[in-house]
């Protein structure tokens, strides 16, 4: 009986706790340079564990990043690059997302056995063709059981914080709005004075279009709390809006009652927290107790809600059987603050740029942590280009998935956490704005330097800034960008700020770097397919009441969770 246990135990398949965080910075966490925030349980992690320093993100945003992170592949093939203005989903009533016909890490684990959790935000879609159809949805993208945000946290989410949707045409609309209605009133009092007969038909026709003008406004925008802001249990609205101050806590609560309840079977978590996008929280617990403002309060909170899930993992006796990873979808917000709060974005250290900031380093290096105590050794550094796409190849492997997949853009890490081999297998990495290839970096074999091209960048503005402080995210496309020729080009492992630009005088290798990225760029082109369908255009991801999940009758939509205990 006893030895039968034991080969249990030895033969079953590893854990996985997969924790990110959003919008966060890499010079945000003290184990990565950072000495005036407090974060003791990531840094734990880290001297525990393998940090990785070039960890990548496929692209600088949440919607593209996440959906290359759960399939391994640049958002791209999933037709989630944009080509406008709009980057990332903006209506959890809209048809785009990450495609059915997609294969996420979880998939693939659920097909393995593998118990499934997504507790968190998603910001990868709901519905396609009508309310319920649900082919977005975390259940149908291998996650057994799905706790959280279907959209993601932002200010609308509360009251008095602005608005981050499509702010310009907001205002455009209800300026139009009010312009009608002027037009009415001014009809209605010239007809009143008897000034000049006026039509009935003109006062039916404008008394309409200021109805409908009204509602194109008030509509999807006024109303996007109750629209976005949700918190949905598998694919049952629960809290409709939600109620922000508790989020934290039963995010928490969500995601270590999983663990507990899958003590005994082989599962994977995936924790993504609200944290510390905008609006930032104020927890009473944390608030005015760190050194940098509501920033660095919520930060120091998503260190102990880290402590939190590692003391779970280590006290149900999980530890050397638990694969734990920690990351951030992309790099922090830089111009995101305000003159009450300040600064509410992250910082990225060192690094040039941050989120949404095409392929500078600030807004795609994130941190990278892995904890195997049965496994892996502590406190291994690895400076090695590495991306949020490997945890698919890795994941598979550790499961002993060895089914034909499709194409891929990661690799399996297990080899260069052991330190098994000392070189990734990324030669080349592919760094995004949108669906337009912005930066290659290439590190040749051989060598310890990683160069970086950079065929466009964003234009900062105002000029000289170090951000888009004008529209509060950079954009990719048109007037927006400058391109080079020839191309910048840097050496991150002699400049990882990205401040001296290569030139043929300076860098014996200059064509050669050039010559080698422009054939790897197409090696790379002729992997892409054009049939994919783009889940970016303005059909999909404009406001569609047919497609708004909702709990109660539509547009009446309202609910709160129940939160007392269950017996």
């Amino acid at each position: 009986m006893d030895q039968s246990t034991n080969r249990k135990k030895v033969d079953r398949k590893p854990n996985f706790v997969l924790m990110m965080v959003d919008d966060l910075g890499i010079g945000d966490v003290g184990c990565y340079g950072n000495d005036t925030i407090r974060t003791p349980n990531i840094d734990r992690l880290a001297s525990e564990g393998v940090k990785l320093t070039q960890h990548i993100a496929a692209a600088p945003l949440c919607t593209p990043s996440r959906a290359a992170f759960m399939t391994g592949r640049y958002a791209l093939r999933s037709g989630l690059g944009s080509t406008g203005r709009v980057q990332v989903l903006l209506f959890l009533g809209g048809s785009g997302g990450l495609p059915p016909s997609e294969t996420t890490f979880a998939k693939r684990l659920q097909q393995q056995g593998y118990t499934t959790s997504l507790v968190g935000k998603w910001h990868l879609g709901v519905n396609c063709e009508h309310r319920g159809d649900h082919c977005h949805h975390p259940n149908q993208h291998g996650f057994s059981y799905f706790y959280g945000l279907p959209f993601t946290l932002f200010n609308d989410c509360v009251p008095g914080q602005g608005s981050e949707i499509l702010a310009d045409l907001q205002h455009a609309l209800q300026n139009l709005t009010m312009l009608l209605g002027v037009g009415l009133f001014t009809l209605v009092c010239v007809r009143v004075c008897g000034l000049f007969e006026v039509s009935l038909w003109l006062f039916v026709a404008l008394f309409f279009l200021s109805i409908l003008a009204t509602a194109v406004w008030y509509m999807p925008f006024k109303l996007l709390p109750t629209w976005n802001c949700i918190i949905m249990r598998n694919q049952e609205v629960i809290e409709q809006p939600m109620t922000v101050e508790t989020l934290p806590q039963r995010l928490l609560g969500e995601a270590q009652n999983f663990i507990k309840r899958n003590v005994d079977n082989p599962f994977l978590l995936f924790f993504s927290l609200a944290h510390v996008h905008t609006p930032l929280f104020k927890t009473p617990a944390f608030a005015g107790k760190s050194r940098h403002g509501r920033y660095g309060d919520n930060l120091e909170e998503v260190d102990w809600m880290i402590g939190k899930i590692t003391e779970t993992v280590d006290s149900l006796g999980l530890a050397n059987n638990t694969l734990m990873y920690f990351t951030s979808d992309h790099g922090g917000h830089l111009e995101g603050a305000d003159s009450i709060i300040g600064q509410k974005g992250g910082w990225n250290g060192i690094y040039k740029g941050g989120k949404a900031m095409g392929g500078w380093e600030g807004g795609i290096r994130v941190p990278g942590i892995f904890r195997w105590p049965g496994r892996l050794a502590a406190g291994r550094v690895v400076d090695e280009p590495t991306s949020l796409m490997d945890l698919y190849p890795t994941l598979k492997y550790l499961a002993k998935d060895t089914q034909p997949d499709r194409q891929s853009d990661g690799y399996n890490l297990m080899p260069l956490l052991e330190g098994k081999v000392e070189r990734s297998e990324h030669e080349f990495m592919f760094h995004y704005c949108g669906i337009y290839l912005n930066a290659v970096r290439w590190h040749p074999p051989g060598s310890d330097s990683v160069f970086k091209v950079h065929f466009f960048t964003p234009n900062f503005t105002p000029p000289g800034a170090g951000g888009c402080y004008d529209t509060k995210v950079c954009l990719c496309h048109g007037e927006h960008v400058t391109h080079h020729s020839p191309p910048l080009l840097y050496d991150l492992f002699h400049d990882p700020s990205e401040s001296r630009p290569l030139k043929p005088d300076t860098e014996p290798r200059y064509a050669e770097i050039l010559e080698q990225t422009a054939k790897a760029v197409e090696r790379h082109r002729i992997t892409l397919t054009n049939n994919v369908q783009s889940q970016m255009t303005w059909d999909k991801i404009l406001w569609r009441p047919l497609l708004q999940p909702c709990c109660g009758t539509f547009p009446f939509c309202g609910c709160k969770e129940d939160t007392t205990p269950q017996h």
